[in-house]
C-alpha cells in the first residue's frame, strides 16, 4: 500500500498490478504465441503499454481494456497515432466481448482478478480461440487440475487444452511479486469433450460428485459399472483422486444409465 495514500481513500487499480518491463522478456513471450498479422488480440490491463507496443506491431487489430484512468489517458497519448488499436476505458468484467469475431487474448493480469477473468474467458458464448495469460503458478496449477481435479479446471478442461508456455524469474517485473508466475496457454478445442446438450448436466455431476461423493450419484451397482468402465480400481477412491479422463467415462456412464440418456 502507498505510504502517502490518504485514509478512506481507494488505490488506483495499477497498485495492485506487477508490470513485465523488459522488452527482452516481452519478445521472448510473445515469440511463444502464435499471434499474427491476422489476429485481432484482446489485451486485458494494458497497464504502461509495454506489451501493447508488441501487440500492435504483430496483430491486425488491438483491442486494450484499461479500468484506471490514469494509465488510460497515458496509453491513449502514446498509440494516439496508431490506427490498429482502439483503447477502452473499462472495467474488462464488464466489458462486452466480441459476439461472432474470432479473436484471442494476451494479458498480464491483475493476480486479484484471474478466476473472475478466466471465468468469463473460460464461459462466455464465443471463447477466444486462444488466449495467454500472466498469472500465479499456484492459481495456473489448478485450473491444470494438478495435483488434483477441482470444480473450476473439470469445467474448463471439456472446451479447453491448458498448457504453461513459460516460466517467469520474479525479477522479470516490477514490483517484483511474491509468488512465482508462468504465462498459461489455453487453446479452445474444435470439438467440446462435451456436447453442448449434456452440459447443463456435466455441470450438475461434477459439482455434485465433488460435494457429496459419487455415491450420491449412483446406486451400488451402477457405480460399480461406471468404475469398471472408466478403469478405477479403488471402489473407496475419493472424487479429488480421479483424472480428468476417468471423469469423462464416469459422466458418460450417468448420462446413459442414470439419466437414461443416448
Amino acid at each position: 500500500m502507498p505510504q502517502n495514500r490518504k485514509k478512506g481513500t481507494t488505490p488506483p487499480i495499477w497498485v495492485s498490478q506487477n508490470f513485465l518491463t523488459s522488452y527482452k522478456i516481452i519478445n521472448r513471450i510473445i515469440r511463444r504465441t502464435t499471434l499474427n498479422k491476422k489476429d485481432h488480440v484482446i489485451e486485458i490491463g494494458p497497464g504502461k503499454g509495454h506489451i501493447t507496443g508488441f501487440l500492435i506491431k504483430r496483430c491486425r487489430k488491438v483491442s486494450a481494456i484499461e479500468i484506471d484512468g490514469r494509465l488510460y489517458n497515458k496509453l491513449t497519448a502514446k498509440f494516439k497515432d496508431v490506427k490498429n488499436i482502439r483503447i477502452y476505458h473499462q472495467d474488462f468484467l464488464k466489458w462486452k466481448l466480441p459476439n461472432y469475431e474470432d479473436y484471442k487474448v494476451f494479458s498480464n493480469i491483475p493476480f486479484c482478478f484471474t478466476t473472475d477473468i478466466m471465468r468469463k474467458l473460460t464461459e462466455c458464448k464465443n471463447a477466444p480461440s486462444e488466449a495467454w495469460l500472466t498469472m500465479e503458478k499456484g492459481a495456473a496449477k489448478r485450473f491444470m487440475g494438478e495435483p488434483s481435479e477441482s470444480l473450476r479446471s473439470l469445467l474448463i478442461k471439456p472446451k479447453f487444452d491448458l498448457d504453461i508456455a513459460y516460466y517467469f524469474s520474479r525479477e522479470d517485473f516490477h514490483p517484483k511479486p511474491s509468488v512465482d508466475a508462468v504465462l498459461l496457454h489455453l487453446k479452445k478445442k474444435s470439438q467440446p469433450d462435451i456436447p453442448a446438450n449434456q452440459w447443463f448436466a456435466y455441470e450438475q455431476f461434477v459439482s455434485k460428485a465433488l460435494k457429496y461423493g459419487f455415491r450420491s450419484l449412483f446406486t451400488s451397482k451402477q457405480l460399480s459399472r461406471a468404475f469398471r468402465q472408466a478403469g478405477v480400481q479403488n471402489k473407496n477412491i475419493t472424487p479429488t483422486e480421479i483424472l480428468y479422463v476417468q471423469w469423462l467415462c464416469l459422466f458418460r456412464c450417468y448420462w446413459e444409465h442414470v439419466l437414461g440418456r443416448k
